[in-house]
């Protein structure tokens, strides 16, 4: 049975940082998409960053959401299978439920077949 846990959200003041983590098990995703997308009340979930084999060795891309490009950076660990958010310069509008995905990959959801449940991120002003 493959999951995605991710931890390390919390509560942080504005200026602040984070880093999440998603650990997948039941399967390698060396050769998948693997990101975040985020849900804020009363919002749709949307994408924040993704990193991609490239296809070629042990290359990958990322991509960024225009809201989050320079503060917020996707790293990967492929001998953990686990993918990391690294959050800087947070700010309230940055407060959601953060959603570890992995799959085709994409900034739609529907090229990730697998979800994490979420980790609650809150950036107090």
């Amino acid at each position: 049975q493959v999951q995605l846990v991710e931890s390390g959200g919390g509560l942080v003041q504005a200026g602040g940082s984070l880093r999440l983590s998603c650990a997948a098990s039941g399967r390698t995703f060396k050769n998948d998409a693997m990101g975040w997308f985020r849900q804020a009340p009363g919002k749709e979930r949307d994408f924040v960053a993704v990193t991609t084999w490239t296809g070629i060795s042990t290359y990958y891309t990322t991509y960024y959401a225009g809201s989050v490009e320079g503060r917020f950076t996707i790293s990967r660990d492929n001998a953990k299978n686990t993918v990391y958010l690294q959050m800087n310069d947070l700010k309230p509008e940055d407060t959601a439920v953060y959603y570890c995905v992995a799959g085709r990959g994409g900034r739609s959801r529907v090229g990730y077949d697998y979800w994490g449940q979420g980790t609650q991120v809150t950036v107090s002003s």
